[in-house]
Order: C-alpha cells, then sequence, then structure tokens
C-alpha cells in the first residue's frame, strides 16, 4: 500500500512538473466592416465583410519544454466570417493552419500539416502592402503569386532555421499521396530573408504540382473554381511555379519598400476537365508583378500608407495578355494595444484580355468582378486582437 501511494504522489509530481513547463494559448482575431464598391457585377454595392485586413479567426496554440533546449509545438486555427458565422476555407475546421512539430532553439523548427506556403513565409507575410496595413483588396491582381496567402498546403513537412546574423532559411515539401505516382498532387519551396536593423528583405520559390486539385482547392471534394478571370481559365494546368522577392527599409517614422514576382502556370491543358478550364489552351501563361508602397507613422497611434502595383500577363495561345494597374490608399488608428479603427480604398484597371479570351475586366481581390475594365472600393473596419 505504502509503494502504492508513494508511485501515485510521484506521477502527481511528475505531472505537475510537466504542466508547469508547458502551455496552451487561446487567440484570435474579430474582423468587420463595411465596403463599397463601385461595380460588383454590374453594380453599386454596399455590405458588411468579415476580415479583409486579417481574416476573423480563432486558434489554438501550445508547446511542451522536452529539455535539451527542445520542445514540441503545436496549432490550429480556424477561419470564420463574423458577419453570419459560417466556416472560412471553403467549411474546414481548421483551415487557415494545423500542424505539430518540434523546435529547437538551435537548430530550428520542423512542423507537419496544413501550413503557409514558402512565398507566403518569407515574402508575403511582411514585405508586401497587403500583409502590412492593407489587406487582400489591395492584394496584387488575383493575388496569384499568393502573397496574400490565397491558398495554403496540405501535408506539408517544413522547415524554418534559426536566425543566423540576421538569415533565416526554409523549405517545405508537401506529399501528393498518389499511388504510384510519386509526384502527383506534390509541392515544394525553398526561401531566405534577412532582417537586422531597418532592413527586410527575401527571397522564395514555390513549385505546386496539379495546382487547381491541390493549392486551390480548398478542402473541397471536387477540383476548386476559381471565379477570378485574371486567371481561372488556367485551371488546367500541371504546375505552378512563384518566384518572389521583397524588402522594406525603415527611416525613422517613414518606411518604403517594393516587391518583384513571377507566376507561371505550366503544362496548360494537362487537368482539361477541371472547373473553369479553357481545354484548348496549352503552353504556359506567366505573369509578372511589380510592387512600390510607403507609409509614415504620424504618432504612436496614427499611421498612414500607400501602394501602387503593376501587373503584366504575357500572351497566352496568340491573344493579346493582360495589363492590371492597381492604387491603393490606408490610414490606421490604434484605440488600445489590441484595438484599431481602418481605413483602405484600392483602385483597378484593366486592359487587354482576360484568361478565357474575352475583353479583360477588373477584379480586386476578394471582391465580385467588375463588368467594365475599371473598379474601385471603399472600406471602413474595426478589428480587436485577442
Amino acid at each position: 500500500m505504502k509503494m502504492k501511494c508513494a508511485a501515485t504522489f510521484a506521477l502527481a509530481v511528475t505531472a505537475g512538473a510537466a504542466q508547469a513547463q508547458s502551455s496552451v494559448t487561446l487567440y484570435g482575431i474579430a474582423e468587420v466592416g463595411i465596403n463599397y464598391v463601385s461595380n460588383s457585377g454590374g453594380g453599386k454595392t454596399i455590405n458588411m465583410v468579415s476580415g479583409e485586413w486579417y481574416g476573423s479567426r480563432f486558434g489554438l496554440k501550445g508547446n511542451e519544454d522536452l529539455g535539451g533546449g527542445l520542445s514540441a509545438i503545436f496549432r490550429f486555427e480556424n477561419g470564420f466570417d463574423i458577419t453570419n458565422g459560417k466556416l472560412g476555407q471553403n467549411g474546414l475546421l481548421f483551415g487557415r493552419a494545423a500542424y505539430v512539430g518540434i523546435d529547437s532553439k538551435q537548430w530550428g523548427t520542423l512542423t507537419a500539416g496544413r501550413q503557409y506556403s514558402t512565398v507566403y513565409d518569407f515574402v508575403g507575410g511582411n514585405l508586401v502592402a497587403s500583409s502590412r496595413w492593407g489587406g487582400g483588396f489591395i492584394a496584387h491582381a488575383g493575388d496569384v503569386d499568393n502573397l496574400n496567402n490565397t491558398f495554403r498546403v496540405n501535408n506539408a513537412l517544413k522547415y524554418q532555421s534559426v536566425s543566423y546574423h540576421g538569415f533565416t532559411i526554409g523549405g517545405l515539401y508537401s506529399f501528393g499521396g498518389v499511388g504510384g505516382n510519386f509526384h502527383k498532387n506534390s509541392g515544394w519551396g525553398l526561401g531566405i530573408g534577412y532582417a537586422q536593423g531597418p532592413l527586410q528583405a527575401a527571397i522564395a520559390y514555390t513549385d505546386q504540382r496539379d495546382p487547381f486539385i491541390t493549392a486551390y482547392n480548398n478542402g473541397a471534394n471536387a477540383p476548386a473554381a476559381i471565379t477570378s478571370p485574371i486567371y481561372n481559365a488556367y485551371a488546367s494546368a500541371g504546375n505552378l511555379n512563384i518566384l518572389a522577392a521583397g524588402a522594406i527599409y525603415q527611416i525613422g517614422n517613414f518606411w518604403f519598400g517594393g516587391t518583384y514576382s513571377n507566376t507561371r502556370f505550366t503544362g496548360l491543358g494537362t487537368d482539361p476537365g477541371n472547373a473553369g478550364a479553357v481545354a484548348k489552351l496549352r503552353g504556359s501563361a506567366s505573369f509578372n508583378i511589380y510592387e512600390g508602397d510607403f507609409g509614415y507613422q504620424f504618432t504612436p497611434a496614427l499611421s498612414a500608407s500607400a501602394a501602387y502595383s503593376y501587373t503584366r500577363r504575357a500572351s497566352v495561345g496568340g491573344d493579346v495578355g493582360a495589363t492590371y494597374n492597381q492604387y491603393s490608399l490606408g490610414a490606421d488608428y490604434l484605440l488600445s494595444k489590441r484595438t484599431d479603427l481602418y481605413m483602405v480604398l484600392s483602385y483597378q484597371t484593366a486592359s487587354g484580355v482576360n484568361s478565357n479570351g474575352t475583353p479583360a475586366v477588373a477584379a480586386l481581390n476578394f471582391l465580385t468582378p467588375s463588368t467594365v475594365n475599371h473598379q474601385g472600393v471603399v472600406r471602413f473596419a474595426i478589428r480587436h486582437q485577442f
């Protein structure tokens, strides 16, 4: 009996010690605002929309100290629409992120699950205007470079190094899981970043096979139908290749930055049965995108920013290609450390032809495409972080 009591006491002490070295955090963002759109499918609209700068979400993250500088970590993050309570990411319970792994203070982090792409981790997450102050409306045309995180990567094994003299490296491999075809539905990416003093810079590459099944699918049972006319006709592509680079520099209260990306939908015609695909297309569709932006912190609570992006899609199948010019302004006011009010304005013009060969129309990200070659949006919103 004494031995049993002693064992029970030891187990309780051990459990308490383990608990003391572990933590679980509930966190999230609740964001909602009013949008005015100049042309949404042919008419002006005013509506309430959830999560445009940062998607409304809640999540759990945690770690357990394993000793020797090692920790077990996990993260489960859900996206939702605050206006009606619906799940985001096509109804996935943890559509924003779901992974578990090991973190080493000396070597870096290795995680497995549903995760962000490499181009978003290194460039999109903090070097483009859409992530820093503008949100999805000011993302590059169609977000074809995924710098605004349109898609996540399933079945992904990811490595992220610790910082060494300001440099970090990372890589990702996504398992396709198709019997007899090791490469089908797979993907990979590499990135390198630098952050030291006033300068941040990065370059990254993502390669995703069968992208309209794996990347844009977002958990749907069938290949997803992309609504953006900027690239929806390329749904038959066998590969998606994205190269992105960017930098930002801070001088006192003023900062400026820029990015470049090249996105290529290659192997057109590989999957002609995918929703929206124009089956007769062959070859590749290539987009070159340039962005410049700057901002100023007027007071600890008030900041303002501006950005311009230029997107050029090369000829596909002998068409004239397409060009998109986008102009954006934004302002943010902190009510507290966790709550802010913001305004964003974006205006896009289009010329050339859509991916399906019809006259190009403006199509700001997140919005129903315009019926003409221009489209504007103004948003006023409140955001609370917890």
